[in-house]
């Protein structure tokens, strides 16, 4: 499912008796999940996106779907069932992630693209905002890697336009 929030949200504790206990601990900052923990991560260490496959976290600082093509090319196996954080997940980047069949994805930002694969291929996904497409860095117009996966029908298509485009620009060999 799809959940949507912000970090750090403070929450209301409320007791059995009824009582609303303001005192009381946060329970989502005093014990917080894996993901929140890469969130955390994430954003304390300004990485671009961070992985975590069984106790092993793989933190990454490029921008772009570079080090997650690259993931997914030479070690396939860290991705399946892993937890992704990510500060921005375009359509590119997220048929790279269903390709790899991780089990959840946290996004700063999210494309709908994205999101809407996302749903269709059943992956656990939440973002602090969604967005309508994912803008160049120069902010003239849309990301190409968005671009070019705009119209793909399945997942495999997407990744293979996104191995032919990095080889063209001789960045994957």
């Amino acid at each position: 499912g799809t959940y949507c929030f912000s970090l750090p949200e403070p929450c209301n504790f409320q007791s059995f008796d009824g009582y609303n206990h303001d005192k009381k601990p946060n329970f989502a900052t005093h014990f917080p999940s894996d993901m929140q923990k890469l969130i955390q991560l994430l954003h304390s260490q300004s990485l671009s996106c961070v992985i975590r496959q069984g106790d092993v976290t793989r933190e990454f600082t490029s921008r772009g779907i570079l080090d997650l093509f690259t993931l997914l090319s030479t070690h396939p196996d860290f991705l399946k069932e892993a937890l992704v954080a990510d500060k921005v997940v375009g359509k590119a980047a997220a048929a790279l992630m269903c390709v790899g069949e991780v089990r959840e994805v946290y996004a700063d930002v999210m494309s709908q693209p994205a999101h809407r694969l996302f749903e269709a291929e059943g992956i656990k996904h939440s973002y602090r905002e969604l967005v309508p497409h994912i803008i160049r860095r120069d902010g003239k117009g849309q990301c190409p890697m968005e671009l070019l996966t705009a119209d793909t029908p399945s997942v495999q298509e997407a990744v293979e336009r996104i191995r032919i485009k990095l080889n063209e620009t001789s960045r994957i060999k």
